[in-house]
């Protein structure tokens, strides 16, 4: 598809330049979201080790926000950008080899557990994108996938073990992610298959077009995600 596309396929995403495509392709937003996850778990450990906390970070941060986003958008276009397939595909290995090489250095950072622990989270990042299989390709899969996985590995990865602490943790960001697919499905139909949207309130004649409906959506997710990426800061803020 050519750089034709106008219409923005998501809140964050202005798409019709390379420049534009690439950023639209990071999702940017909901990357934020799910590494704050990783930094939740990290925080609820004894002590951080901010090294580890890096690590883990960008280790996310290139399998989910590069690698796994690219290979979405080359399966079925939901952005519409104008990225050749063969860039996508390129993307898509870039940003999944490097997860699994900072898996591979935290095998002797960390423990040699890291590296199941990084293929596993490579698993999850195609697995979903390509629709491998269909039952991680459901809300529920997303959530646990992106919400619980990332807290769990942000704790293990600073304490090595996993305490009841984190588990009731892993479950909230589940019912986060859950939230956010909620919010998010109806939004991305409107966005993305409408061009035109009205609902009708008889009782005083307001009328509520596209742009009023996007965000009864789109405003919840900005700030239940920032507020997110802000409980996570605050939990890092006690080990400093």
């Amino acid at each position: 598809m050519g750089h034709g596309v106008v219409t923005r396929p998501a809140f964050y995403a202005d798409v019709g330049t390379t420049r534009g495509d690439l950023f639209a392709l990071l999702h940017l937003p909901y990357t934020a979201w799910h590494l704050a996850f990783v930094a939740i778990g990290a925080g609820l450990a004894p002590e951080v080790d901010w090294l580890k906390l890096a690590g883990t970070l960008v280790a996310f941060a290139f399998g989910l926000g590069v690698g796994a986003h690219a290979l979405d958008e080359y399966r079925d276009r939901p952005l519409h950008t104008g990225l050749a397939d063969r860039t996508l595909i390129g993307l898509g290995v870039l940003g999944l080899g490097a997860a699994l090489a900072v898996g591979a250095v935290g095998t002797v950072v960390i423990s040699p557990w890291v590296l199941p622990l990084a293929v596993v989270g490579v698993g999850l990042a195609a697995g979903y994108a390509l629709e491998w299989w269909s039952p991680l390709h459901t809300d529920l899969g997303f959530a646990l996938s992106w919400g619980a996985f990332p807290v769990l590995v942000g704790y293990w990865t600073q304490a090595e073990t996993v305490a009841p602490v984190v588990l009731v943790a892993a479950a909230a960001a589940t019912v986060l992610s859950l939230a956010q697919r909620a919010l998010s499905t109806p939004a991305r139909h409107v966005r993305r298959r409408t061009t035109r949207a009205e609902v009708r309130f008889d009782a005083n004649q307001v009328v509520w077009g596209r742009d009023e409906l996007l965000r009864t959506w789109e405003a919840p997710l900005r700030l239940v995600g920032f507020s997110t990426v802000l409980f996570s800061a605050a939990l890092l803020a006690r080990h400093l």
